[in-house]
């Protein structure tokens, strides 16, 4: 399988070779039951759907409740598609943990990054303001946003105060570190986008399949 469906634990350090400290991400990848398997035929493309996390019933549609249960599995909380690999011979109900990830130097995470709410340009973009003394007027203000007589008017996308964060997020090609079958964790070097306690998609890495 390619990925996985999880949740960030937190992050915390580990000791790496030559006692070097390395911060890493303590993530809980599956376990994930196959809900569904689809295939040309009848989707027009293939992949296989994961599922992740118990859900009550009530707060689920009679539909999603009915597609989980044709799998015979109970209520579940994510739905989400991913390749399968040569030899995984996926099946309704069968179940993915993070043995997947055993021999797989480097993988990518897709999450929601946490909101910040609104920020000014100074913060949001690396503005430099302006100046703050000797009767400056602008401080923290953007300046100019426009133009003079041709075209007259502010560019699309040009830089400006708004909201910030709470966006769909891949940070890509970061290092495996250890695995925990016991436990379905996978820690992962450096930071990943989310708060604790989030939902995380891990997938192999695309553009470095490296081995570690």
């Amino acid at each position: 399988m390619q990925g996985l469906i999880g949740k960030k634990i937190g992050m915390t350090q580990i000791w790496g070779e030559g006692d070097v400290r390395v911060p890493v991400t303590v993530i809980e990848a599956g376990p994930c039951p196959v809900v569904q398997v689809k295939t040309k035929e009848s989707d027009g493309y293939e992949a296989v759907q994961l599922g992740w996390g118990p859900q009550k019933a009530s707060r689920l549609t009679k539909a999603e409740v009915g597609h989980a249960k044709k799998a015979g599995l109970d209520p579940l909380r994510r739905l989400r598609e991913f390749k399968a690999d040569a030899g995984d011979d996926p099946a309704p109900g069968k179940v993915f943990t993070v043995s997947v990830f055993e021999g797989v130097g480097y993988v990518d995470v897709v999450a929601t990054s946490v909101g910040k709410g609104f920020m000014g340009v100074m913060r949001r973009h690396g503005f430099a303001g302006g100046p703050m003394t000797h009767g400056g007027h602008v401080k923290r203000r953007p300046g100019s946003i426009g133009m003079r007589q041709t075209p007259g008017a502010t560019e699309k996308g040009h830089p400006m105060g708004g909201d910030t964060g709470n966006r769909r997020t891949t940070v890509q090609n970061l290092k495996v570190e250890k695995i925990v079958p016991e436990k379905n964790l996978i820690l992962v070097r450096g930071s990943v986008p989310g708060a604790n306690g989030s939902m995380l998609v891990i997938r192999k890495a695309i553009k470095k399949a490296v081995k570690a």
